[in-house]
C-alpha cells in the first residue's frame, strides 16, 4: 500500500503542475472571441477507431492535385479555433490548399487532447492514428489531393500526434511540423506522459531512431522535419526539441553538427542537408516565447490571430512552413501575391540545436465499449479506474480482458478520493 500511496502522490504532484503551468501560460494573452468557424464537417472517412472529428477547408477554386496539410490543434482547442489562431484557411485562400483538422472530442478527453502516448492510439493501424489516416484518404478522394504533397503540423499535444503519424505513416507524408511537441516513443503511460515533458532526460539517438524505424516497414525516403519551439515555454522541459531533432538525424542519417545557422530577429533558426544539399531538418527556437504558435500579425508574414496559445512573436510559422514545403510558388493562384522573402536575418555559425518543448495534457485514451466480453459493474477494478481517470481528465491505461495493461494503473482507483 506504501508503494501505491507514493505511486499516487507522484501522480497528483504532476498533474496538478501541468494544470498550474497550461494555466500560467494560457494567460499570458487576452483572450479573444471566436468568430463563425471556416470549417465544415465530413463524416463517413472511414471506421474512425479512434472516435475523432473530421473537418475540411477548401478554398473555391481550388486547382487541380492540390496539396494537403493536416493541422493538429493542441490541449484545450478546437479545430476552429487552432484555425483562426494559426491563419491556416486564409493562406489556403492564397495558396490553394485543402486542410484537414482532426479535432478530439470531449467525451474521449476532458482537455480535448489528442493522444500522443498510448500505444492503443500511437501505433500504425490503429486508434486515433488511423483515424487521421483514414482523414487523409477521404481527402484525397474527394478532393484529387496530390499524393507527393501532404504535410502534417500541430502543436503541444497536436505536436506529439504529428510525431506520431510522421513515424507511423511516414511514406505518406513529404514534410511535418512539431511545434512544442515531443518525439515519438517518449511515453506510453500517463506518468511517463508527464515525466517525458516535465523531467530532463537522455535518451540516446540511436534509441530514438529506432522507435521510429519499428513503427514501420518504410525504410526511407523520409518526410521533411520541421521543429518549432519558444524558449520560455513554462509548460513542458524546453529539451524535448532537442530530441525531436536527434530523432530525425539518426533517422535519416544525418550529423549531429547542423549544416548552418541563422538569425532571424532575435530568434534562431538550424538546418541541417543531405549530401545533395537539399534541407531535410531545421529547428526554429523562438526567444522569449511562452508555449504557443509563433505567430507575425503585421508586415509582410501577417497571419494569425492573437490568443492564448497563439502567441505574436514577430516570425509566423504558418507562413514559413508554407514556404519551406514548396507551398508559396508551387500553388499559388496568378491572381494572389506570394509570400514575401523574410527579412532580418543574419548569417551564423553552425551551432548544436538548443531544447524544445510540449503542453501536452495526457488523455483519456481508451473508450468504453459496452457488449465487450468483460463485466461493466462495480465487480469490475477495471472500471473503477477508468472511471477515476475519466473524472480527472487524465488518458485511461489500457486494458485487454478485464486486466489493466499497466500495473501502475491500480493506483487510480483512489483518484477520485484524491480530488483528481
Amino acid at each position: 500500500m506504501a508503494s501505491i500511496g507514493t505511486s499516487l502522490s507522484r501522480l497528483r504532484t504532476l498533474y496538478e503542475l501541468f494544470e498550474k503551468r497550461l494555466r500560467a501560460d494560457s494567460g499570458r494573452t487576452a483572450r479573444r472571441p471566436v468568430g463563425p468557424s471556416r470549417l465544415q464537417e465530413l463524416t463517413n472517412f472511414g471506421s474512425n477507431p479512434g472516435n475523432l472529428r473530421m473537418y475540411v477547408y477548401v478554398p473555391d477554386g481550388v486547382g487541380p492535385s492540390p496539396p494537403l496539410v493536416v493541422a493538429l490543434h493542441g490541449c484545450t482547442q478546437t479545430a476552429a479555433s487552432y484555425d483562426q489562431g494559426t491563419g491556416w484557411s486564409d493562406l489556403a485562400d492564397r495558396l490553394g490548399l485543402v486542410l484537414v483538422f482532426p479535432e478530439q472530442q470531449a467525451a474521449n478527453n476532458p482537455k480535448n487532447c489528442f493522444t500522443w502516448f498510448l500505444p492503443g492510439d500511437t501505433a500504425r493501424d490503429g486508434g486515433e492514428a488511423l483515424s487521421i489516416r483514414q482523414m487523409i484518404a477521404k481527402a484525397i478522394e474527394e478532393f484529387g489531393v496530390d499524393r507527393s504533397r501532404i504535410f502534417v503540423s500541430g502543436l503541444s499535444a497536436g505536436g506529439a500526434m504529428a510525431s506520431v503519424m510522421l513515424a507511423t505513416y511516414p511514406e505518406i507524408f513529404a514534410g511535418g511540423a512539431i511545434i512544442a511537441g515531443l518525439p515519438y516513443g517518449s511515453a506510453s503511460t500517463v506518468q511517463e506522459a508527464f515525466e517525458a515533458m516535465f523531467n530532463e532526460r537522455a535518451p540516446s539517438s540511436r534509441a530514438l531512431g529506432d522507435v521510429v524505424r519499428a513503427a514501420s516497414n518504410h525504410r526511407g525516403p523520409w518526410p521533411k522535419i520541421s521543429v518549432w519551439h519558444g524558449m520560455a515555454d513554462t509548460v513542458v522541459r524546453p529539451s524535448n526539441a532537442d530530441h525531436i531533432v536527434r530523432q530525425w538525424l539518426d533517422v535519416q542519417k544525418l550529423p549531429e553538427r547542423p549544416s548552418g545557422e541563422e538569425r532571424i530577429g532575435r530568434h534562431t533558426r538550424r538546418v541541417w542537408k543531405d549530401a545533395t544539399g537539399d534541407t531535410r531538418l531545421e529547428a526554429y527556437s523562438i526567444a522569449g516565447m511562452a508555449h504557443g504558435v509563433p505567430l507575425a500579425t503585421a508586415g509582410a508574414d501577417s497571419c494569425g490571430l492573437a490568443g492564448p496559445f497563439f502567441l505574436e512573436a514577430g516570425i509566423s510559422s504558418t507562413v514559413l512552413l508554407a514556404r519551406s514545403w514548396g507551398l508559396d510558388t508551387a500553388t499559388a493562384r496568378k491572381r494572389s501575391p506570394q509570400i514575401q522573402p523574410s527579412v532580418d536575418r543574419e548569417p551564423a555559425t553552425p551551432a548544436l540545436l538548443p531544447a524544445l518543448a510540449l503542453d501536452s495534457a495526457p488523455r483519456d485514451a481508451l473508450r468504453a465499449q459496452k457488449n465487450d466480453g468483460y463485466s461493466t459493474g462495480w465487480a469490475d477494478p477495471g472500471t473503477v479506474i477508468e472511471a477515476a481517470f475519466k473524472a480527472a481528465g487524465l488518458p485511461v491505461p489500457g486494458r485487454t480482458g478485464g486486466r489493466m495493461i499497466d500495473p501502475a494503473a491500480i493506483i487510480s482507483a483512489a483518484l477520485k478520493a484524491a480530488g483528481l
